[in-house]
């Protein structure tokens, strides 16, 4: 005979993460976290710190040197 109550239990600890990308820790000083979140306030939907750090790292990797972003192919 079956047991008529099934226990579910919790597992301990942060939930596992659906990402593949690599994870690495960036420690930012106040004055740049106030940048940060005044670039945040500036957007139209407001992204997560970590959303908008992804996000600018972007514009950092398609700019030229002069700060001009630069086109860059669409994937077909």
């Amino acid at each position: 005979m079956s047991k008529s109550i099934s226990v579910i239990t919790k597992r301990r600890g942060r939930p596992k993460t659906s990402g593949t990308g690599t994870l690495f820790g960036v420690r930012l000083h106040a004055p740049q976290i106030a940048q940060l979140d005044a670039w945040i306030a500036k957007q139209d939907d407001a992204p997560s710190r970590p959303e908008a750090i992804r996000r600018l790292v972007e514009m950092g990797l398609t700019s030229d040197a002069n700060g001009k972003l630069r086109r860059t192919a669409k994937p077909k």
